[in-house]
C-alpha cells in the first residue's frame, strides 16, 4: 500500500502535543532506561516498539477497569488499548527524534461483519537511514496476533481482509484521531470503551 502524509512538513511529526506528553519524568526515566550506548535509528525504533508492544498490557487483554490516553499515563499504569499504546510509542519516538505519526484501519470487532466495526491505530514511522515510512502495530500479541518488527515486508497485528470490508487508511496523520481520543477520554471502563469505540474515521 502507497502512504501518504497528511502533513509536508516533517516537523510536524516530532511535536510533543498534550496526548504525546514526552517531556514527562516517567517517560524521561523511561528513555534512560531503554536507550544506553550508541544505537542505530533502526535499532531505537525496533527498541521503543517491542517495548510498547510487550511491556504495555493491551486493556481489553486484561480486562482492565483503568482507561489511560496521555503517553505518561500508559506508561504510569503500563497499559492501554491500541489508541493509547499508538500515543506512547508516538512520543517515545519522537522525543529521541524520530519522526512518528498515526495510521488506521477499518476492522470487524470480531471474526465476521455482523459483529460490527471499529477503527484500530497502528503508528508509522519515518527512517531517515531508509528515506521512507514504515508502519508498526504495538497492540501487543496473543494467539492469533503476531506483530513484528519489520523494514521489509509489513507483518501487522491485523492484515485486512477486503471480502469483510475492512480497510486500511493509507493516510498518516500528524496527530491522533480526535474521535479516539473523545472515546478514550469518555469512558469509565474497558467494556463502555469497547462499546464507545468510533466506527470511522
Amino acid at each position: 500500500m502507497q502512504l501518504s502524509c497528511e502533513s509536508s512538513y516533517i516537523g510536524d511529526y516530532l511535536l510533543e502535543l498534550d496526548v504525546l506528553d514526552y517531556s514527562h519524568p516517567f517517560i524521561k526515566k523511561k528513555i534512560d532506561y531503554l536507550f544506553t550506548g550508541s544505537l542505530s535509528e533502526i535499532e531505537i525504533v525496533k527498541i521503543a516498539f517491542e517495548y510498547v508492544r510487550d511491556s504495555i498490557a493491551h486493556s481489553f487483554d486484561i480486562q482492565s477497569s483503568h482507561i489511560t490516553c496521555k503517553a505518561s499515563e500508559v506508561l504510569y499504569y503500563e497499559e492501554g488499548i491500541c489508541y493509547a499504546k499508538s500515543n506512547l510509542l508516538a512520543a517515545i519516538l519522537r522525543s529521541k527524534g524520530i519522526p512518528a505519526g498515526f495510521c488506521y484501519q477499518r476492522l470487524t470487532r470480531g471474526d465476521t461483519p455482523d459483529t460490527g466495526y471499529c477503527i484500530h491505530a497502528l503508528n508509522a514511522v519515518y527512517l531517515k537511514t531508509l528515506e521512507r515510512w514504515i508502519r508498526l502495530d504495538a497492540r501487543g500479541n496473543k494467539e492469533g496476533v503476531n506483530a513484528q518488527f519489520s523494514i521489509d515486508k509489513e507483518k501487522l497485528a491485523f492484515p485486512i481482509r477486503q471480502k469483510y470490508d475492512e480497510k486500511d487508511y493509507p493516510l498518516i496523520y500528524k496527530e491522533p484521531n480526535a474521535n479516539t481520543i473523545i472515546a478514550l477520554k469518555q469512558s469509565s471502563d474497558s467494556q463502555m470503551l469497547f462499546n464507545n469505540l468510533p466506527i470511522q474515521l
